[in-house]
């Protein structure tokens, strides 16, 4: 009678903690990863991209 509560109330609790565990992983990967790109400084742009060439333009 009482078993099928249980178990619901222990499946819960296990999908809460994968939620849990999968969204702090990703976070932190996600920080991570924006830490690595600010302490990278940008390179300065190319000229093909300074330009201000049309859509359907094409390179000589």
């Amino acid at each position: 009678m009482v078993l099928w509560p249980a178990v619901t109330l222990f499946g819960f609790l296990v999908l809460t903690a994968l939620v849990i565990g999968l969204g702090t992983s990703s976070t932190a990967r996600y920080e991570r990863e924006q830490r690595a790109a600010q302490a990278v400084p940008a390179r300065p742009a190319t000229t093909r991209t300074a330009t201000g060439e049309p859509v359907g333009a094409r390179a000589a």
